[in-house]
């Protein structure tokens, strides 16, 4: 997270979503609670205005008799004595069936209200009004509601919400904020484990515990977890380069010294056919140490390596095929299979094919007499020989790369690397003999696989 200000922070982009988001859900829930509330006002107040309409009703009434007995033939409205509480007084209008006021309160306006003259609500701005009809009379009592006090009601209800949320808003800012960068402290480290990686330093990540915080969520531990395979996938292609370059400068070196001497050597003498055969042959040890190195790069980097099942006895016979076709190896090279006909693992064909090859070729090569290619139930490749074979100390040292144990500096070398090398991508195992059990000398290299 190098370089990102604090308005780019992740911490920051948080905070502002989550305010957002927690401020638009309280407008969206303080809305709804108004909309609930202003029902409720006006569903409270419409009921107060019908009790008190069916309960004056009565007393309007006898009140208008009184105050015809005592003023009869007056034409005029008649206004009723003030209440006994005139802050809450009702503002009320006793009409005929004409619509003509005959009595009302002193607190109502002294025309009809102008709404229709039938039971039931109705506004009338500034007044909401509720008409009840007598039952043994021609007359009409209508009650009416000053609208200013259910908006005032409706008014600070929503005060009262608002302002809880004005003033929790900057706190739960603070807080998220603290929150959303103590939890991200993590991320954080992660980065910067990530940000020290380099080409020297492919080390797996590992994130030491930070107090008073758990280990990284699943989602942070699976990023962790496909960085270190990416560097660990790194690291081996890394080794597998160095390891070509070092195996090229070491194996390459010699027969190419060799063809350039030979070549050399025609030269000045006039191109003998014998330094230029010389000069062949150095190019092909030249060519095939080549191929061997390839070979084993790509046995290194286990590139493609599958674990599928394999049927060795049709793996074996494959490879002895390609063998025989040549005159020399066709007369030494002979194939052992079990009685029952198959034997059946699990690997890559080709890694196993390129590793028999090699196996074969190296007893050829350096056995002297009979090579016998097996396979042994339930699940091993057997290559073997019948020649001087090594000593038991020189047994231990075949597994490293360039060893080679013949008085003539030949030996097993770069192939039987390719064998461990493979055997070890595979999870298989390699037991090196010499010699052979039940054999007076040789050598026997035996590929142990996991059994399908």
């Amino acid at each position: 997270m190098s370089g990102a200000t604090a308005g780019d922070s992740l911490a920051g982009r948080l905070t502002r979503t989550l305010i957002l988001w927690v401020g638009g859900v309280w407008v969206l829930c303080v809305l709804g609670v108004v909309w609930y509330v202003d029902v409720e006002i006006n569903h409270n107040f419409d009921n107060e205005l019908a009790e008190v309409s069916h309960r004056m009703f009565d007393i309007a009434t006898r009140e208008m008799d009184r105050m015809q007995r005592e003023h009869p033939g007056t034409g005029a409205p008649q206004v009723a004595p003030p209440q006994l509480f005139p802050g809450n007084a009702v503002i009320y209008q006793l009409v005929d069936p004409h619509g003509r006021v005959l009595v009302r309160s002193a607190e109502a306006p002294v025309d009809a209200f102008q709404v229709p003259l039938a039971p039931g609500f109705a506004d009338n701005e500034p007044w909401r009004i509720y008409t009840v009809r007598h039952p043994t009379r021609e007359l009409y009592f209508r009650v009416a509601d000053p609208l200013d006090e259910r908006s005032a009601a409706l008014d600070k209800t929503l005060l009262g919400l608002l302002l809880p949320l004005v003033a929790v808003l900057p706190l739960l800012a603070w807080v998220l904020r603290r929150v959303a960068r103590t939890q991200l402290r993590v991320l954080q480290q992660l980065a910067g484990e990530i940000e020290q990686r380099s080409g020297v330093d492919l080390r797996p990540i590992r994130l030491p515990s930070l107090p008073g915080l758990p280990g990284l969520p699943r989602e942070l531990q699976s990023v962790s977890d496909n960085v270190n395979r990416l560097l660990e996938r790194l690291a081996q292609a890394l080794d597998v380069e160095r390891a070509l370059a070092t195996n090229a400068a070491h194996e390459l070196r010699t027969p190419l010294a060799a063809a350039r001497l030979r070549l050399q050597s025609a030269l000045d003498q006039g191109l003998q056919r014998a330094d230029v055969l010389a000069a062949i042959d150095a190019l092909q040890t030249l060519g095939h140490r080549a191929d061997k190195l390839l070979q084993l790069s790509r046995a290194e980097s286990g590139a493609a390596l599958t674990r599928a099942r394999i049927d060795l006895v049709q793996l074996a016979g494959t490879v002895a095929q390609e063998f025989w076709q040549d005159a020399g190896a066709n007369e030494r090279l002979s194939l052992e299979v079990p009685d029952a006909g198959t034997a059946l693992a699990r690997g890559d064909v080709d890694a196993l094919a390129l590793a028999l090859r090699n196996l074969i070729e190296n007893a050829l090569r350096y056995g002297h007499g009979r090579v016998v290619l097996a396979v042994i139930a339930p699940s091993t490749l057997s290559v073997r020989d019948f020649g001087p074979g090594v000593g038991a100390e020189q047994l231990q040292g075949l597994r490293q790369r360039h060893v080679r144990h013949s008085a003539d500096r030949t030996g097993y070398g770069l192939g039987l690397s390719i064998v461990v090398t493979i055997v070890e991508k595979l999870g298989a195992t390699l037991e090196l003999s010499s010699p052979p059990a039940g054999a007076a000398s040789g050598f026997e290299a035996r590929i142990v696989l996991q059994p399908h």
